[in-house]
């Protein structure tokens, strides 16, 4: 049966695929939500969530490396890919091994899509359709209880040396607005290097370090600031802004305390 992924790929799958490899640690527990997880044979060393994976599955490298040789021992019935986390060489060299599935995330309808997908293709429609109206749920009581008038304006770090935000066209982006916030680099594109001076951190109510990628720690809290002591600067959950599939399912209770709402 021919699937089509969210580039608009055609996949034949044949039989509902039993050994499945994924290369994206939010589409990981997003399987192991779904139920899906003694089909799971491979993953990243970034697979984090659940804590155990790693133990019980072979670990077949990064998000932008992988070990061809052990996906191939592995005999998937499906690899699991995403357009920004995996590079199209990945994707390209993977497809003679087995069908490749790849996401492309900008928004939550994006995100519900994915799951749909995964529903179909797995025949765990149930269980997505629980998910999705979760997180809908959840959406929707977060808008509710926001009574601020104005959105705070941050800025939202991902690396330091050099030192780099997220911009427009991310899914960070994104989710900082559905959070109730504005970035105030949402005029540049991607995740642009700026300098400390630049003037529009100076616009910021609250600067914002992720926990990841770069792992900020309190001493960035400390160093940032000396520089910028009239504004609040927090080290945030990175995954709570950037992870996509079931962790959504806990992201706008975390949004909620980072208003203080009562």
């Amino acid at each position: 049966m021919p699937y089509i992924d969210q580039l608009n790929r055609k996949l034949q799958i044949t039989e509902t695929p039993k050994r499945i490899i994924s290369l994206v640690p939010s589409q990981t527990e997003l399987l192991v939500d779904l139920g899906l997880e003694t089909s799971i044979v491979g993953v990243t060393k970034f697979c984090v969530h659940p804590k155990h994976l790693k133990k019980t599955k072979t670990v077949v490298g990064g998000t932008k490396q992988i070990n061809i040789e052990k996906i191939k021992a592995l005999k998937p019935d499906i690899i699991l890919c995403n357009k920004e986390e995996n590079t199209k060489e990945i994707i390209d060299e993977l497809e003679s091994t087995a069908p490749v599935h790849v996401s492309d995330i900008y928004n939550l309808e994006d995100c519900f899509e994915l799951i749909e997908m995964y529903g179909s293709i797995f025949k765990v429609e149930a269980k997505a359709s629980e998910i999705i109206t979760k997180i809908k749920n959840d959406r929707k009581q977060f808008q509710e209880k926001i009574t601020v008038k104005q959105q705070p304006k941050v800025a939202y770090f991902i690396w330091k040396n050099p030192w780099m935000v997220s911009a427009s066209n991310t899914f960070i982006d994104y989710m900082l607005y559905e959070a109730g916030f504005k970035n105030v680099f949402e005029n540049d594109q991607r995740y642009p290097e700026i300098e400390l001076s630049s003037s529009k951190l100076k616009e910021a109510d609250i600067i914002f370090l992720s926990s990841e990628p770069f792992p900020f720690k309190d001493k960035h809290i400390l160093e940032l600031q000396s520089r910028f002591p009239q504004q609040t600067i927090k080290i945030v959950d990175g995954e709570m802004f950037s992870w996509y599939g079931s962790r959504l399912q806990q992201a706008f209770k975390y949004f909620e305390s980072l208003h203080s709402i009562k």
